[in-house]
């Protein structure tokens, strides 16, 4: 009977060993995440104006160069961040926003990390729209809803908004598309969602600064697809600088079309 217990407790005791080291192990592991685990801060900028913009036309995946003010607006921005030591800088493949970002880290007094081109940071495709003229997209959609709607084009477009959500405005544009080639809101959404995280896994694991260009339309899509619900129909300004951090999978946004450095020439 003796040998019975002294055999029990010896087995209880080995269990015992087990689960204590099982449990240290992970702490061990746990520990060694949380100190991996870095925050990153993205400054996401709107490009620079265009001539696309000054004309007022439909721009999207087309593309048309920085007008000197547009130059001017990136190297303000660049100014004002050059001393963020930058650990990644990525733009779409869209001249306007490669443009931007090169200008911005041209004015940076540190090491200056190559400019990656990713596809999900593109303007909205606007189909058969793009190269016309803003009123005109503006002037289809409040027709096929049947709005009541005004007539001057920065009162239309301001209309529109209030009377449409992001979702609602692009959906609707892609369905009165002649060319039917715009896209929807969901395919904007689901390009923007692939290109975060393929940036994200590279730049969290260095942390720091990381700097990303893309344009006024996408901007608002890529902020509800990492933070919902943050993003309250602000302005997005060419050259504003969005701010926001990143660490452990969560992202906290800090501001939101931030015009500051671009303001400091008036």
């Amino acid at each position: 009977m003796k040998k019975k217990i002294i055999g029990i407790v010896s087995l209880l005791s080995i269990l015992l060993a087990i689960i204590v080291a099982g449990t240290s192990g992970a702490n061990e592991g746990l520990a060694k995440e949380s100190k991996q685990s870095k925050e990153t801060t993205i400054y996401l900028v709107r490009h620079g104006k265009t001539w696309f913009n000054t004309q007022n036309q439909v721009q999207g995946f087309s593309d048309s160069l920085l007008t000197e003010e547009g130059e001017t607006q990136a190297k303000l921005v660049g100014e004002g961040l050059e001393e963020v030591k930058f650990t990644a800088a990525y733009s779409s493949d869209l001249g306007r926003q490669r443009k931007t970002a090169q200008l911005i880290l041209a004015q940076n007094g540190n090491k200056i990390p190559p400019i990656v081109e990713n596809k999900g940071f593109r303007e909205k495709n606007f189909g058969g729209f793009e190269g016309q003229s803003n009123d005109d997209m503006n002037l289809a959609v409040a027709k096929a809803l049947n709005l009541d709607y005004p007539e001057g084009s920065d009162e239309l477009w301001d209309f529109l908004k209030d009377q449409l959500t992001e979702e609602e405005l692009a959906n609707k544009v892609a369905d009165v598309d002649p060319t039917k080639t715009a896209e929807t809101y969901d395919q904007m959404k689901q390009r923007v969602e692939k290109a975060m995280p393929q940036v994200m896994k590279k730049a969290a694991k260095k942390g720091g600064n990381v700097l990303i260009v893309s344009s006024g339309g996408i901007i608002p899509i890529l902020l509800e697809s990492v933070a919902p619900g943050k993003y309250q129909g602000e302005k997005i300004a060419n050259c504003s600088v969005t701010t926001l951090t990143y660490k452990d999978g969560v992202y906290a946004v800090k501001k939101i079309g931030d015009t500051h450095f671009v303001d400091q020439k008036e």
